[in-house]
């Protein structure tokens, strides 16, 4: 894939997170914060059909290992002309593993780019999180690798356990 094409698709998927972004942004401004997770998948396919983008809502994902298909019963939230994944969470603070989540989607499903959006915030901006993998956007600015990534994560991970077996055992 040449420079011109590399660049017209990192702009494509852009515009269309930018656009589904602003459906989010509409949903959450409609109900709020402190419903279930289900209330705000209900609310963003009725806009995304409104909008006119095609998506899959709860998509199995088998896993992949060894050859063979395993159900693990992962499942994708949305995921938007066939490019975009989408996670959707209603939770009071967005957790390391939430982001490795979503992250493993992208890598298991070969997709670039792909939303973590959190409903329960006073304003939206504040819950949603962009995620990349793979090579489209590494050019867009300088960032960690997977690996340093995942580093990262399990870090925060292994502070946040501590953090909770300290208390609950004080």
């Amino acid at each position: 894939m040449n420079h011109g094409d590399t660049e017209a698709q990192r702009q494509k998927l852009n515009e269309l997170t930018h656009r589904v972004i602003g459906l989010c942004m509409e949903v959450h401004r409609e109900v709020g914060p402190g419903l279930l997770e289900s209330a705000y998948e209900e609310a963003l396919a009725y806009e995304l059909t409104q909008a006119g983008l095609s998506f899959e809502r709860q998509r199995d994902m088998p896993l992949l290992y060894k050859g063979i298909k395993l159900d693990c019963g992962y499942r994708l939230d949305f995921i938007i002309e066939n490019q975009l994944i989408i996670e959707l969470k209603a939770v009071t603070e967005l957790l390391p593993i939430h982001h490795a989540q979503l992250l493993t989607y992208l890598k298991l499903e070969r997709r670039q780019l792909g939303l973590l959006i959190n409903f329960n915030v006073p304003v939206l901006k504040d819950g949603v999180r962009r995620v990349a993998s793979g090579d489209l956007f590494k050019s867009e600015k300088p960032t960690r690798t997977d690996l340093g990534q995942l580093a990262l994560l399990l870090c925060a991970s292994v502070s946040l356990w501590f953090k909770t077996h300290i208390t609950l055992s004080s």
